[in-house]
């Protein structure tokens, strides 16, 4: 594994800006997800380290050494892509075994046996090694995707939505296997999600892209918690945050430039009754189980949050409000603190 150090990258597509002047490092043995919409730029940022694509400004330094004009075969990273990339006609084994018949790796087959093996392990796929790919489950065949990269030991593993064509069981049983397994060979990764879900369980770090630009970077954390801006603050967070017109709520001690409340469900004291200044009615409960949605009209303003089931709620119910350490945001958009001017 190896430090990969991408410094003022830049990349256009005609007149089109995919990447604008972005800057990241990744460190050895990091599990870095860059989160956000589809046209944000993740991909090619990620064909870019790869050398899919040349970086029309700035540099990439893997493992110390200036990689961006190298080829895709000599920058020793792996890319697992989106579908799954299988020879249909060859088994479990000869897919892993695949990547390391190269003739520059230069190995015997005993020792590529044991790789395969040990990956096959890894993946708890070691009972399908002579199955043909043809003969797997989508789950079976994005393991043996994720094993063709993991065979072959490089300095950073780049991978693009791997999980995203799975059914919502799949994706969830395979992002414990792939943070389990990042974990355990302390590989470094640069991984690719629009699911919010995906990041804050496999990052080490989250990179929010929008538009080209790299907005933010963070914990999982320090990402939900401490948004820089909207855009942020409203990609993390089930359900979504709620964005309240600070002029039609009386809230003290806020500043003057706040223009938008933010409002997570721990942002939230909900009490059944008139016993508060911010007064609302619940639209519906959407019942989850061990929770509830509760949608609630409130000035003339939607929101939603989660509520204890046993607390009783329910449609057409009155109740009082209270912000508890709020999120403020100015007319762009940008972060405000208490007490300070963006």
């Amino acid at each position: 594994m190896a430090e990969v150090v991408l410094s003022h990258i830049s990349k256009k597509f005609g007149s089109v800006t995919a990447i604008s002047d972005v800057s990241l490092t990744i460190g050895n043995g990091e599990f870095i997800v860059l989160l956000g919409p589809t046209g944000a730029g993740k991909t090619t940022l990620l064909r870019l380290v790869a050398g899919l694509e040349t970086a029309d400004a700035g540099t990439i330094s893997i493992g110390g050494f200036d990689a961006t004009k190298s080829a895709p075969s000599s920058r020793d990273v792996a890319f697992v892509f989106q579908q799954y990339s299988l020879y249909p006609h060859l088994t479990v084994f000869e897919n892993l075994a695949f990547p390391l018949r190269s003739p520059i790796r230069n190995m015997s087959e005993d020792d590529i046996t044991a790789k395969v093996k040990e990956i096959a392990g890894l993946l708890r796929i070691e009972d399908k090694l002579q199955n043909r790919a043809t003969q797997l489950s989508g789950g079976q065949m994005q393991r043996v995707a994720i094993g063709r990269a993991l065979v072959r030991s490089p300095s950073i593993y780049l991978m693009d939505e791997p999980l995203s064509s799975l059914d919502a069981k799949l994706r969830g049983d395979l992002r414990v296997e792939l943070k389990r397994i990042q974990h355990v060979m302390g590989a470094t990764v640069l991984y690719v999600t629009h699911d919010q879900m995906e990041a804050m369980t496999l990052a080490t770090r989250i990179g929010v892209m929008k538009e080209g630009h790299l907005v933010q970077v963070g914990t999982p954390r320090e990402i939900y918690t401490d948004p820089v801006d909207l855009y942020v603050a409203s990609r993390l967070g089930t359900p979504s945050i709620n964005l309240l017109p600070s002029k039609d709520f009386q809230v003290a001690g806020i500043p003057d430039t706040v223009h938008t409340i933010g409002l997570r469900t721990e942002h939230l004291q909900i009490r059944k009754g008139k016993k508060g200044s911010i007064i609302g009615t619940v639209n519906y409960v959407e019942h989850l189980g061990d929770q509830d949605y509760l949608h609630i009209s409130i000035n003339g303003h939607e929101l939603v949050t989660l509520s204890n089931p046993d607390d009783g709620l329910s449609t057409g119910d009155e109740v009082s409000l209270e912000f508890v350490n709020a999120l403020y945001f100015d007319r762009a958009g940008n972060r405000v603190h208490r007490g300070k001017h963006p």
